[in-house]
């Protein structure tokens, strides 16, 4: 059907196909329940506009997921032709087996997208542009690459915005719980720069009856809030360089913060170029900052208010190959009035498939904490610790999940059957 369908569509004109239209880049709403990797579709497909805006759109691509018999997933694309296009509408399907990595599945996943478009783009100026992998050759000439890109001028200018509010209430005879919560944001990437704003703030009450041992009533109430402004902006220096800083301004009753204000900027290095992101990525950042920091209560070390510099050292590793995948990311900070106030944290995933049916994963994460200097003076009580009123002492933290898994049985099992799901 895809294959009778596209020579169908490369061969009949479409009806009222203009000059403007021949010469035009291809505008393309991607929507996908199952957050899909757009960093990956982008750069793999770069002769075409992705949109926000559906309605705008000359072609709406509807992905969906079902878990097949087999243990494994079918995607369904719909392409939904609007415009020009409204007259072609197709729909394909592909099976991914239970075994699958996430390497493989991805590049199932962008095959059958080029495929997709193929119709679309050959009626329009982008058709001299195809290639196998539906991607311009990068010559190294950086103009042309931004060019392939960013050619579209954009009437937002690339800003986007957005605005939510969330809450939930829970109550039985003994407890109620109230959280309330809500952040306004505009971010803008290009590939030089990428900036944000964002203003949030939440709020937490619990209320606790019991009884003394007198047998007397007694009410517990647990009242925290936190606001904050967070601005960053990072800039592309080159092909393995980029510099930023970021300004945050917070308010924490949990963590004993009245205000706190902070600066903090660097570099980073990426070993591989950036452009290698979806395949393999590992960066080295060194920062340094300073914060200014007001408390609610007197700290452990008898301040009400302090300022503090500090420098930050990270590093982060992601792999992802036909055999699986690899993340791995380590953090240093200290203070630099006293170096023994540190922070030092890693955590790493992986996730690999042996043979065609045994996998193993794990993901474990770690952490030495030497910098508590906001803790509050006077010592937590039992119904602090056991309501978690506010942030207590701890020199250490770890967690570690893993797993094996292992298939066996038929192989081949394409049904979908979602009754009762």
């Amino acid at each position: 059907m895809i294959i009778a369908s596209l020579f169908t569509w490369l061969i009949l004109p479409v009806s009222g196909q203009n000059t403007s239209m021949q010469t035009r880049r291809l505008k393309v709403f991607i929507d996908c329940n199952r957050g899909c990797d757009m960093n990956f579709i982008r750069t793999e497909i770069n002769i075409v506009d992705f949109l926000l805006d559906r309605q705008a759109a000359d072609v709406h691509v509807l992905i969906t997921e079902q878990e097949t018999g087999g243990g494994g997933s079918q995607f369904q694309f719909i392409f939904f032709g609007q415009n020009e296009f409204k007259q072609i509408t197709d729909t394909i399907r592909f099976n991914v087996a239970d075994n699958t990595t996430d390497f493989e599945e991805r590049e199932l996943f962008i095959k059958y997208l080029k495929l997709g478009l193929t119709p679309y783009l050959v009626k329009t100026g982008s058709a001299r542009d195809i290639v196998i992998d539906m991607k311009k050759e990068n010559d190294g000439k950086k103009a042309d690459n931004k060019t392939a890109s960013t050619a579209t001028k954009d009437p937002w200018n690339y800003w986007v915005y957005r605005a939510g509010v969330e809450g939930s209430y829970r109550a039985d005879e003994n407890y109620k719980s109230i959280n309330a919560y809500g952040e306004v944001s505009a971010n803008r990437v290009t590939e030089e720069l990428k900036t944000a704003f964002e203003i949030s703030g939440g709020k937490t009450k619990e209320t606790y009856y019991g009884e003394d041992s007198l047998g007397n009533e007694t009410i517990t109430i647990t009242d925290n809030h936190n606001y904050g402004f967070d601005h960053y902006l990072i800039k592309s220096i080159s092909e393995r360089w980029s510099y930023g800083y970021e300004v945050i301004f917070s308010r924490n009753t949990f963590s004993n913060l009245k205000n706190r204000t902070s600066l903090e900027t660097g570099i980073e290095y990426a070993i591989f170029p950036y452009k290698l992101v979806n395949t393999k990525f590992f960066t080295i950042a060194y920062t340094v900052d300073v914060r200014r920091n007001t408390y609610f209560d007197t700290t452990l070390y008898d301040k009400t208010k302090e300022t503090l510099f500090g420098q930050s050292l990270e590093s982060k590793i992601s792999y992802k190959q036909k055999w699986g995948s690899l993340y791995f990311g380590l953090q240093y900070h200290n203070y630099l009035h006293n170096w023994k106030y540190f922070l030092l944290s890693g955590n790493v995933e992986l996730d690999v498939r042996i043979t065609g049916g045994l996998s193993f994963n794990v993901n474990a994460y770690a952490e030495l904490t030497r910098d508590q200097l906001l803790l509050p003076k006077e010592g937590a009580s039992l119904e602090d610790i056991l309501i978690r009123r506010r942030q207590l002492a701890s020199g250490y933290s770890f967690r570690v999940n893993f797993g094996i898994n292992y298939r066996f049985g038929s192989k081949l099992n394409n049904f979908v059957n979602p009754r009762f799901d």
